[in-house]
């Protein structure tokens, strides 16, 4: 019999044995599952009296457990049951792809009673069929041989019961009778579920995109009927022409997670058609053929052979820099700097120690200056000085107004903290000249070598885009840096925020507060910028809106609060790439000055990047608080695509030129809502590249 050699193949394979038998061993399972594994293996420490050796005997033994359970959940199609099991418990644990001793694994059950949901959680997880149904005979005759087994062994139990006397022996007899009646009933439900489905029908729909020259990119949805049986992979194949005859090649999906599939190493220019079909456990079904029925591999910088626009930059830059270095490094000034390490490297621990060393030259008040502070968080901590103090160091003390242009260096200057000393150096030789700016951005080098000296860090971070000034004369520079390292300081005092903000005696009042405590009251706000300015977009095509407002000394850019380092943006789509094709269309658009497309033509209808630029403006206009009329009279960029890396790249749509920039005293009709800042520019740039 095909299940008697599948039994023997797994005993000759060591495999586990079967799990519960009725549905109360498997609620029984299941609750020892739950209040023991959980709970009192993840207790276990080193110092338990239990040995290494038994605790690893009795993790297998809840583990075990564990994938009985998960067996039996499915086998009573309890979904929420397998969900906590798929969440608590990897695939190897719960040997989800070890057949039982039937052959049976837990999505082949799943697929069998048409549970789709059940099915659908296992293939997530990593589920897969089992390998010993190589045709639909053996799986037909492998559930025959089931059914057949478990009648006989009901009729064999049954007569035994109405035989024997009542006894102990009879009831145990009476309590396998009812288990085996349930899995007979079982069986025979896999059996009719079996024979009663049907191969899928094709994928409800298969989106083709370029996502490269060389790529193409395949999104497909799963059927849309019912009827048949769970689909558990797909298909897709790619050819060169329309009949697939021949075929260039095909790849079979079994993760699920996610339906799509990028179909590499093709030849730029040329077409490939593509289609997709579905698989279950009675075959494949027939092919859908995508939508648009073939694409060219392609970018838009073919369509006038232009080269990325970063190319080389960043190696261009550190070889001028380089050279500079090179011209300064024989000054008299510089010798001392031959003897001097190329970046000091204090373990972290050993260095904060300044922060509570009595002769540290750390500021507790302010006294009508200019001023830099240094913020290290981590989580909801911040780290102070012994006097529970921000770290603030002195710039200059008659120092009354902070003038753009040297706030803007040295935001430039947090570039390259670990060029401190050098740039020390280079200014110290300019001083000659007498000027002013140079005076005072010697004094901000002197100021950051001696924050980082009593630190004993280098890099302090990012500066804050905005001073905070007082009504006493104060302005304070704030950097900010995340500590993301687990390792506990001996001698650091970690101090909650609130609890610094709590108990800080305000020296000054309400209405007039100092710098420190403005500070102290914005520090989370900060804290929230700063994580923001970091985070990054999901890969896609984006459609960036660009609006500058200037000042006398400053040109601002508007950007979301939420992710302060990237333009007012929509995304369009989840692929980034621009086709040759569609930049073709775009500039066609632009040669003959067509506004926006806000309305479908009859023309455009079927082109894609068309109806997703229509979303995408509507949302943008709603988003800004511009009125979707006044976008008739705005313009898409078309002298390029700004390529972020490989995975995110901007459109930018630009109000009509009179508008681009909002001049000192202009009124802007068209507000945006509340979540909204303005960046000056240049702090934008360092953002953004960053």
């Amino acid at each position: 019999k095909m299940t008697q050699q599948m039994r023997d193949l797994q005993l000759a394979q060591a495999r586990k044995p079967p799990g519960p038998s009725s549905p109360n061993a498997a609620k029984r399972l299941y609750r020892n599952l739950s209040g023991k594994f959980r709970v009192n293996y993840t207790s276990f420490d080193e110092g338990s009296l239990v040995g290494r050796g038994e605790k690893e005997k009795l993790r297998k033994s809840y583990l075990f457990q564990s994938n009985a359970a998960l067996f039996e959940a499915v086998e009573l199609q309890d979904l929420d049951r397998v969900q906590e099991l798929l969440k608590h418990y990897s695939a190897e644990e719960l040997d989800l792809n070890t057949p039982n001793s039937e052959g049976l694994l837990p999505l082949d059950i799943a697929i069998m009673t048409n549970n789709a949901p059940i099915a659908r959680a296992l293939l997530q997880a990593g589920a897969k069929e089992s390998p010993h149904f190589v045709s639909l005979e053996s799986r037909s005759l492998h559930l025959s041989t089931l059914v057949r087994e478990a009648e006989q062994r009901v009729n064999e139990l049954m007569a035994q019961v109405v035989n024997e006397a009542p006894n102990a022996d009879c009831s145990e007899k009476e309590k396998q009778l009812k288990a085996w009646e349930w899995r007979f009933r079982l069986y025979k439900r896999m059996k009719a579920g079996f024979e009663h489905a049907r191969v899928p029908d094709a994928p409800s729909s298969v989106h083709l995109s370029v996502a490269s020259s060389s790529s193409l990119q395949v999104t497909f949805w799963e059927p849309l009927s019912v009827n048949s049986a769970v689909v558990t992979k797909y298909k897709v194949e790619w050819s060169c022409s329309p009949t697939f005859s021949p075929p260039l090649g095909e790849a079979v999906i079994n993760k699920l997670k996610d339906l799509h599939f990028t179909i590499q190493g093709l030849v730029s220019g040329t077409a490939y058609h593509v289609r997709v079909s579905a698989y279950n456990m009675k075959g494949w079904g027939p092919p859908q053929a995508s939508v648009p029925p073939f694409a060219i591999p392609s970018n838009w910088r073919e369509y006038d052979g232009r080269a990325p626009r970063r190319r080389g930059q960043a190696e261009a830059l550190d070889h001028l820099l380089g050279q500079v270095k090179t011209v300064h490094q024989h000054c008299i000034c510089h010798e001392p700097c031959k003897n001097q390490p190329q970046s000091r490297k204090h373990s972290v621990s050993k260095s904060l120690k300044h922060l509570f060393h009595p002769g540290s030259k750390f500021l507790k008040t302010l006294k009508r200056g200019l001023y830099l502070t240094a913020i290290f968080y981590k989580d909801d901590n911040i780290l102070v000085t012994h006097e529970d103090q921000i770290p603030v160091v002195e710039i200059d003390d008659t120092y009354s107004c902070l003038l753009m242009q040297d706030f803007l260096w040295l935001t430039k200057v947090s570039c390259m903290w670990d060029e401190i000393l050098w740039l020390r150096q280079c200014v110290t030789v300019s001083q000659s000249s007498c000027s002013c700016i140079l005076q005072t951005r010697f004094k901000m080098l002197l100021a950051i070598s001696q924050m980082q000296g009593l630190l004993g860090i280098q890099d302090l971070g990012q500066v804050f885009f905005e001073p905070i000034k007082d009504k006493q004369g104060n302005i304070l520079i704030v950097t900010l840096k995340e500590v993301k390292t687990n390792q506990t300081f001996e001698s650091v005092r970690w101090v909650p925020i609130c609890k610094l903000q709590t108990s800080r005696k305000s020296v000054s009042s309400p209405e007039e507060p100092t710098a420190l405590d403005t500070l102290l009251i914005s520090v989370q706000d900060k804290l929230a910028y700063h994580q923001r300015s970091s985070h990054a977009l999901s890969p896609g095509l984006y459609l960036g809106y660009l609006k500058l407002c200037s000042a006398v000394d400053q040109i601002r850019v508007l950007v979301p609060e939420q992710l302060p380092n990237i333009l007012c943006h929509v995304k369009i789509r989840s692929n980034p790439n621009i086709s040759r094709e569609e930049w073709e269309w775009l500039q066609k658009m632009a040669s003959v000055e067509e506004p926006v497309p806000t309305e479908p033509e009859a023309d455009r209808s079927q082109n894609p990047l068309f109806q997703e630029l229509q979303v995408a403006i509507k949302e943008l206009m709603t988003l800004v608080n511009i009125p979707l009329q006044e976008a008739k009279d705005f313009r898409l960029y078309s002298q390029e695509v700004l390529d972020f890396g490989d995975q995110v790249s901007f459109l930018l749509l630009l109000p009509p030129s009179d508008d681009v920039c909002t001049a000192p005293g202009q009124n802007n009709p068209y507000t945006p809502r509340s979540g909204f800042l303005t960046l000056p520019l240049q702090i934008f740039e360092l953002g953004e590249e960053k």
